[in-house]
């Protein structure tokens, strides 16, 4: 109920006008009476749907840090009895409560955006945005979606954003509309680990929680999700054209699949795991542990084949949809162009496979890499580092 009433009021000019400028107005109410904790750091993670991402491992590094044995930690969540944060206090989006202490918190850090679609971040707020992801498609004031949201009433009001590139840079300040000098080059704090990765006993480890076969090769496929697929209250569903079938007839001796929705969009309904070859990872919590134990990543137009590339292992690109996708959500450049695959037919993807060509696929990761990624490896120390000249006095 609660994501129908989001995506309506998102969707809604006149409702969304409503709710932002009453809800600023009552907010700025709110800032006269409310005195700023200038030891309080509030997180959130895509929004409060996970605790994960770089907006964690920044937390995580924290706890272990003797500059901030004397603060007080805070997470946002839609859902609070979901998660479990260690010593950080739990509070929930969008209550009374969270408003409270985002108004007093010195520091905010997250993923994607803390005020709400409103207006009220204090002067004393510092604003430290990871953001989620190097963009492919098209997004922010660059949209050319008939159905995109209009245009918001505030900017992301952020102090820092980290970033993995100059190309990165260049399309997150324009879309949206933030100054250049205010990225960090560092990378994502979240992409550390794919980087420094080297324990081969994780990996097992990884393999058995997700009960997945140890002689087969893994297959994660991670497709974006598409604005023109929604359901009758506008939310995004997840189709998968495939005949997961005739994959298991075809690889199914040498790979076991994993299948990822994109958390913003909800499954088609017709989709069911398949024993000992297709497995559900939609929900798994930790997207860093599916990209360690692959073997070989399909996927689209998703951010996960920047992260990915950092390991420097084959990337199939399909993009069956190319000019359809293109046209109606826009691209920043031609992927097909990079990796291996594009836009190739279902069964023309399932030969690729068969007879797949790892050396090659490498090096064309390889090159994709170059291209797109500069700053990785040791973004969690840089931005920890730099919050705390920040807050710290």
């Amino acid at each position: 109920m609660r994501k129908k009433l989001v995506t309506f009021i998102k969707k809604s000019p006149l409702v969304y006008n409503a709710y932002h400028y009453i809800g600023t107005f009552v907010i700025s109410i709110m800032k006269i009476v409310i005195r700023p904790d200038k030891k309080i750091i509030l997180f959130t993670s895509f929004g409060g749907r996970k605790f994960d991402d770089s907006p964690r491992e920044i937390y995580e590094a924290m706890q272990k840090d003797e500059r901030f044995k004397s603060h007080k930690f805070y997470w946002a969540f839609n859902d609070i009895d979901k998660f479990s944060v260690g010593n950080a206090k739990k509070v929930k989006v969008d209550s009374l409560y969270y408003f409270i202490i985002a108004l007093k918190a010195r520091c905010w850090i997250t993923n994607s955006a803390i005020e709400r679609g409103l207006n009220f971040k204090g002067k004393n707020t510092f604003y430290f945005n990871t953001w989620h992801g190097t963009p492919l498609k098209k997004m922010g004031f660059d949209l050319k979606l008939e159905d995109a949201l209009f245009n918001n009433k505030n900017k992301m009001d952020v102090d820092v954003v980290t970033c993995q590139s100059e190309y990165e840079k260049d399309i997150l300040s324009r879309m949206f509309d933030i100054r250049k000098d205010k990225f960090l080059n560092c990378g994502l704090p979240r992409n550390d680990v794919l980087y420094n990765y080297s324990d081969d006993v994780y990996k097992t480890i990884i393999k058995e929680k997700l009960k997945i076969p140890f002689d087969k090769k893994v297959i994660l496929y991670a497709p974006t999700f598409r604005d023109y697929y929604k359901n009758k209250v506008g939310q995004n569903i997840a189709r998968f054209p495939i005949d997961f079938d005739k994959w298991g007839k075809f690889i199914g001796d040498e790979y076991v699949i994993l299948l990822r929705a994109h958390y913003d969009s909800i499954k088609d309904s017709n989709f069911q795991n398949q024993s000992n070859f297709v497995y559900d990872v939609s929900d798994y919590h930790t997207l860093n542990d599916l990209m360690i134990v692959l073997d070989v990543l399909i996927s689209d137009y998703s951010s996960i084949l920047f992260d990915y590339s950092i390991m420097e292992k084959p990337i199939i690109c399909y993009t069956y949809d190319y000019e359809e996708y293109e046209s109606k959500r826009g691209l920043y450049f031609d992927i097909r162009e990079y990796l291996i695959g594009g836009s190739i037919t279902e069964d023309e993807l399932l030969e690729l496979m068969r007879n797949f060509p790892y050396e090659k696929a490498i090096i064309k990761t390889r090159m994709f890499k170059k291209e797109f990624l500069e700053y990785y490896g040791n973004a969690t120390e840089k931005s920890v580092d730099f919050i705390s000249k920040q807050i710290l006095e």
